[in-house]
């Protein structure tokens, strides 16, 4: 699940990781929620032959995925994940896996470890982010809801899968990562169709992430300093190597293999709030 995160990089910075060039600078935003607009990067007109310039644009789109069929969206789930290993074949995101495949930046992102029910633990938040300050890509899809009045509202949802051993103490799931030497792969929806991509769909590896206990200010939507992301404890320890069969069942959710449907967020594909 991903039901918070953060992008708090300069617009230089972005411009450089994302390879574009229409990027404009606004503030740093410590808490983005469902519902609010969010910056990604779809594929643009290829320029023409000789040009140096980028051909991805930047845009901004509600968080909150809107099928283009819907008729009205108060009467439709709030979909803001996807699962990537069905994506491809529901209905909901099955357009937009052939011809709508974005990147979504990010700084970091917000997961909460949910004790189980009737225990005295409390739940704890985490700021999960980069190793070594990088920025993320999360794989994202888009789509464009047209109202009977003729008006439109870009949509996208962030891609989640199985999560791997560190975020998994934390949470099942976490958003797919799509690394820089795969941007133009995943992005290119001309020639590479969702079956050809489908490998991107994995967990990120161990290490890339780590995650820091941080203070419940961050369950409130209006709490948007930085100071959300302060430690409240030191961050987590690099998991430990996962035993045999732990290995086994980690295959299973990488692959898409073994039961990963259901569950109480269902399926990861309806908002948090």
């Amino acid at each position: 699940m991903c039901g918070r995160f953060a992008l708090t990089e300069p617009a230089a910075r972005l411009k450089e990781f994302l390879d574009v060039v229409d990027v404009e600078e606004f503030p740093a935003r410590y808490n983005i929620a469902p519902t609010q607009p969010i910056l990604v990067v779809i594929a643009g007109e290829r320029q023409e032959p000789g040009s140096n310039l980028p051909d991805r644009k930047a845009l901004l789109v509600r968080w909150g995925f809107t099928p283009s069929w819907v008729k009205d969206p108060r009467e439709f789930p709030l979909l803001i994940n996807a699962r990537a290993e069905t994506a491809i074949g529901k209905a909901s995101f099955r357009a937009a896996m052939r011809h709508r495949r974005i990147l979504v930046p990010a700084s970091g992102f917000y997961e909460w470890h949910r004790p189980p029910k009737g225990s005295k633990e409390k739940s704890q938040a985490y700021w999960i982010r980069p190793r070594n300050g990088r920025i993320v890509a999360f794989a994202g899809l888009m789509e464009t809801w047209s109202s009977a009045d003729g008006s439109e509202v870009d949509t996208g949802a962030i891609l989640t899968t199985a999560a791997n051993a560190a975020i998994g103490r934390i949470h099942d799931r976490m958003p797919v990562v799509i690394e820089p030497r795969d941007f133009a792969r995943w992005l290119d929806c001309k020639t590479q169709e969702p079956r050809a991509v489908e490998d991107l769909l994995r967990p990120i590896d161990d290490d890339f992430f780590e995650a820091v206990p941080v203070s419940d200010r961050v369950n409130k939507v209006a709490n948007v300093d930085p100071e959300i992301q302060a430690p409240v404890a030191p961050a987590l320890a690099e998991a430990a190597a996962p035993s045999t069969g732990e290995r086994a069942r980690e295959r299973r959710r990488k692959t898409g293999t073994g039961n990963d449907e259901g569950g109480p967020d269902d399926g990861g594909q309806l908002s948090l709030l």
